[in-house]
């Protein structure tokens, strides 16, 4: 009964900037972590950026000093605001949610946000 969606993606030309958003039914208090992960065509789903409960981030090596991931308790939303945007970045974004619960961690994933950043 998770919902995740996100919003936010489009087309931007590069060196530009877009701020992703990811909506849960589930409180922060339950979730472990919140992502954006993304996948290019032909390529794997590789993370992009993490969050901990702990408020801890995590960064891909390729973004890391251009974009920033953060959350919103109140809101139960985690963002992804992306600057210097780069040809590359383009792909589908997705947000991944992992929550506690009696049995253990699970993850739940978003249909997904296209971002095309042309060259």
């Amino acid at each position: 009964q998770v919902q995740v969606v996100e919003s936010g993606g489009g087309l931007v030309q590069a060196g530009g900037s877009l701020r992703l958003s990811c909506a849960t039914s589930e409180s922060i208090s339950s979730i472990n972590n919140m992502g954006w992960y993304r996948q290019a065509p032909g390529n794997q789903r590789v993370l992009v950026a993490n969050i901990r409960s702990g408020g801890s981030t995590d960064y891909v090596n390729s973004v890391k000093g251009r974009f920033t991931i953060s959350r919103d308790n109140g809101k139960n939303t985690v963002y992804l605001q992306m600057n210097s945007l780069k040809a590359e970045d383009t792909a589908v974004y997705y947000c991944r949610v992992e929550t506690s619960s009696t049995y253990g961690l699970r993850t739940y994933w978003g249909q997904g946000t296209q971002v095309t950043v042309t060259a």
